[in-house]
């Protein structure tokens, strides 16, 4: 799904709240793209200030449990569930969300947009990807939850447990990048497949998470509601940066794309 039909379908639904449509109709599209992506915003943040109160008070413990043994052979905890080789899969899939993945990512995607003039953008890409880094660790230091001792864990781990790392940075760096590079295409086809890839990525990493066990399913709940708030509110920056000229516009669709759309 691409940001336009997210923003075209957030639409909707406001449109059944009492009031919101003659507010829609009264304000731009570039308002009202702003005022979903607020939305959108607010409600990540809250539902993650949520978990993250639930987990501190340690209210989230049995749901954690019974959802890590679930998906470890019964009377053997050691052993994960499936096939052997889906054992290595999640290894190697689970490498998408680490550092060293993500930072070459960025530094491709920030070289790309460096070569096709959106200096602005890359910058904008540069402090979302810091800035997420900056607050999974600290959020990991302050709240300092261990991690699962429930069961062994599938690969060596050293940071503290919540947010989950890799599901909170999978969802700041692959939306943000998604977000950035589908502005850069005209076709709607090619948006909706970049943000299609980016939302699977995300997903793909903190599941691997869980059934390596070196996470609680709060965690990583956690790190994906913090990690698309943050990107979210990267992006609602960013409209407001386009809307005052400082950062370059978003490639508009072809008129026949455009056109089906309309008639869809």
């Amino acid at each position: 799904m691409s940001m336009n039909s997210l923003l075209r379908r957030s639409h909707r639904l406001l449109s059944g709240i009492p009031g919101v449509p003659f507010l829609l109709r009264h304000v731009s599209r570039m308002e009202r793209d702003t005022l979903v992506i607020l939305a959108l915003t607010a409600g990540g943040f809250y539902l993650f200030l949520k978990i993250a109160d639930e987990v501190i008070e340690g209210e989230t413990r049995t749901l954690d449990e019974r959802i890590l043994l679930a998906l470890r052979v019964p009377g053997d905890l050691a052993t994960p569930i499936g096939p052997r080789w889906l054992v290595e899969s999640m290894r190697d899939l689970t490498a998408l969300g680490g550092t060293t993945v993500l930072t070459l990512m960025t530094l491709a995607v920030i070289c790309f947009l460096l070569m096709v003039r959106k200096h602005h953008t890359a910058i904008l890409v540069t402090v979302s990807v810091a800035g997420g880094a900056l607050i999974s660790s600290l959020l990991k230091w302050g709240i300092s939850r261990p991690r699962p001792d429930l069961v062994p864990h599938g690969m060596e781990v050293y940071s503290q447990s919540f947010p989950s790392g890799h599901s909170m940075m999978s969802a700041v760096v692959y939306l943000t990048l998604g977000a950035v590079l589908a502005r850069t295409q005209a076709s709607l086809r090619v948006k909706t497949f970049l943000f299609g890839i980016a939302i699977a990525l995300t997903v793909v990493v903190g599941i691997s998470r869980l059934y390596l066990g070196v996470h609680w399913p709060t965690d990583v709940l956690g790190g994906w509601t913090l990690g698309a708030a943050w990107a979210a509110l990267c992006w609602l920056v960013m409209l407001y940066l386009q809307s005052k000229g400082e950062v370059e516009p978003e490639e508009p669709a072809p008129a026949e794309e455009t056109s089906a759309g309309s008639r869809g």
